[in-house]
């Protein structure tokens, strides 16, 4: 908590929900990564425009970072964990998703926001999850 940043952590969360809101008003599609990124990886069928606002989003996800670096500094970041076992958790959290049908941003921003019962079963899983992994590698392990 001692790094955590207020400020910035609001701007991001209102610029979060304002880029989903804009995307479900304009198109009525919902801004969760792994479907976004699921879809550019169908390739029966589909118009070109089935592809262009997946590139766009995801390039915005990927610039947007370099773009606040040259307003702010990143906060720095250090990885312990070796490369193979980044690959594993990669392909559990993919999994994951699929299982899920959705990742933690579409169903915790975009589908509460809809009021989907999935969306709050999937979120409530995703949290409930995560507090008892961290709390068994904190305070057992």
């Amino acid at each position: 908590m001692e790094n955590f940043t207020t400020i910035q952590s609001l701007v991001g969360g209102l610029l979060i929900g304002l880029s989903a809101s804009i995307l479900i008003l304009s198109s009525g599609k919902i801004a969760g990564i792994s479907g976004i990124v699921a879809g550019l990886m169908q390739f029966k069928n589909t118009s070109k425009e089935h592809y262009i606002w997946r590139i766009l989003f995801i390039t915005g996800l990927v610039i947007s970072s370099y773009l606040y670096s040259l307003l702010m500094p990143l906060p720095a970041s250090e990885i312990s964990a070796s490369y193979s076992t980044l690959m594993i958790a990669g392909l559990l959290v993919g999994f994951g998703t699929r299982m899920g049908s959705g990742c933690t941003s579409g169903h915790g921003i975009c589908g509460l926001s809809r009021l989907s019962l999935r969306s709050l079963i999937a979120t409530m899983s995703f949290m409930l999850s995560g507090f008892i992994v961290t709390y068994v590698l904190v305070h057992v392990i």
